[in-house]
């Protein structure tokens, strides 16, 4: 069966978010284009690592191409509406790619399913006939630059850190390394 690559050339939407609650949170890439919604599962480090990359590729491509990079994303690009429901997942996202299409002056990002062996790197950003399942998605430099600023919010809207070793707080409180393993309340320091 040859691999199925669904292509975002003037998404309408492109955004990370998740389903369930902090703790237990699904994330998600969801691209939409006119009718279609595509929703890809990927892992919170994923999201993480895609902003990131994604930021640095955006200051090389101002500074090699002279591409127009805003510092900031423009506040009509900044979106806080949750994902389209229904999300179903299309495919787990194993690997990434990311790259500069000078044709059309767009970021490209490529989301390529989770397989069992190893994914030949060549496939990445190719048409070719074998290989992973592939969401392809071209973005502008300001679209580009408000889907990493919104992944950085989505991320950073889960539990709140254990000031002692940065793990998660649960509601409940965690088992703090920095303690020695007594328990660390969330509401440490209120007296009952």
């Amino acid at each position: 069966m040859s691999r199925v690559i669904h292509v975002f050339r003037q998404p309408d939407r492109f955004v990370a978010g998740t389903v369930g609650e902090p703790g237990d949170r699904t994330f998600y890439l969801q691209a939409s284009e006119d009718v279609r919604t595509i929703s890809v599962t990927i892992e919170k480090q994923q999201v993480v690592v895609l902003a990131e990359r994604l930021s640095s590729l955006l200051e090389e491509v101002a500074s090699r191409f002279g591409a127009d990079v805003p510092d900031d994303a423009p506040d009509d690009l900044v979106d806080l509406d949750p994902l389209t429901v229904p999300v179903e997942e299309e495919f787990r996202v194993g690997t990434m790619g990311l790259g500069w299409d000078a044709d059309s002056s767009a970021v490209v990002i490529e989301l390529l399913a989770i397989t069992e062996g190893e994914v030949d790197e060549t496939v990445v950003l190719d048409d070719t006939e074998e290989g992973p399942d592939a969401v392809r998605v071209f973005l502008t430099p300001a679209a580009a630059r408000a889907f990493a600023e919104r992944a950085d919010r989505v991320v950073n809207a889960g539990r709140k850190p254990c000031p002692l070793c940065a793990e998660p707080l649960d509601p409940t409180g965690h088992i703090c390394p920095r303690q020695n393993g007594y328990r660390r309340d969330t509401d440490a320091g209120e007296e009952d």
